[in-house]
């Protein structure tokens, strides 16, 4: 399919239903460079590998507590359904709350369902009656030799009440063990809401942080040469990016994955709607432009 004329190129002219017009174009199978989490497409950077193998260490170790932060678009989400993928079901019983911004009973609420506690019951309970049949249920657990562990995402939106519920919760034990295992994942702002003087016990209670960190550029120019390559790209006797091109990727996102998915997804679009067999340094530019948060390229 002939692209269309570059002056006329924009995104939704270049969408068909099963993905953007320059799969064929490119020799792609499916959109390498979407913004939707997907394990399929996972890349595992020295971060990335350094902050599972924190949690899986925290986690064997019986720490109540562990915390993962990291700016917008690190795959802190991505590095949360890892987790969940990786542990083991014969010894963990998992729970996900995508978004815990809740107040205190509710999240308590959404603790008891994610747990498979009689919701119509829970429902009826005091937070006094719900904290006693979470630990009920959490014993239940241990009594199988298996360890509950929830996972809290985006857990920086979360109400200091919240908060202070959860070290509640984490009270929840035997005389040798925890019997609840929390990690949270959040943005830096996290680490703010922390510091506050009324819920500094909880701080105390994590025994295990790890930090993520954008791409370097060399894990950049693997990272998109993976996704192409998971995306089905065929031999094509070069590279799709040029090296500038992975270079100006960096330089415009700092190496945040989310947004040089972006930035490629629409310098894809770019070199496609010129007729272009590459992605250059011009398109990569072109893409920033047009990218709230990127920064700005110029010529080189």
């Amino acid at each position: 399919m002939a692209p269309p004329p570059a002056d006329a190129v924009t995104e939704a002219t270049l969408l068909r239903r099963d993905g953007p017009l320059y799969l064929d174009h490119f020799g792609l199978r499916e959109a390498p460079f979407s913004i939707t989490p997907d394990t399929d497409f996972v890349f595992s950077s020295a971060g990335h590998q350094e902050a599972l193998n924190t949690l899986l260490v925290a986690l064997s170790s019986g720490e109540g507590f562990v915390k993962i932060t990291g700016d917008v678009g690190t795959g802190k989400t991505l590095l949360c359904r890892r987790l969940l993928a990786t542990l083991d079901r014969e010894r963990f019983v998992t729970a996900y709350l995508p978004n815990p911004a809740l107040g205190p009973r509710t999240l308590l609420l959404a603790l008891a369902e994610e747990l498979g506690m009689p919701v119509a019951e829970a429902m009826q309970a005091d937070e006094y009656h719900l904290l006693k049949a979470l630990r009920h249920a959490l014993l239940d657990v241990a009594r199988s030799g298996r360890s509950t562990v929830v996972c809290l995402d985006e857990a920086q939106a979360m109400p200091l009440e919240s908060l202070e519920t959860l070290r509640l919760v984490s009270n929840l034990e035997t005389e040798k063990r925890k019997l609840l295992h929390l990690v949270m994942f959040g943005q830096p702002e996290l680490d703010e809401r922390l510091a506050e003087p009324g819920i500094r016990q909880l701080k105390q209670r994590i025994s295990f942080h790890y930090r993520l960190a954008g791409l370097t550029r060399q894990e950049l120019a693997n990272y998109v040469a993976h996704r192409l390559r998971i995306a089905g790209q065929r031999d094509r006797g070069g590279a799709v990016f040029t090296g500038r091109a992975v270079t100006g990727l960096h330089r415009a996102s700092d190496g945040i994955p989310r947004l040089a998915n972006i930035l490629a997804h629409k310098a894809l679009l770019a070199a496609f709607g010129e007729g272009s067999d590459t992605v250059a340094w011009r398109h990569v530019r072109r893409a920033a432009r047009d990218t709230e948060g990127a920064r700005a390229l110029f010529w080189w």
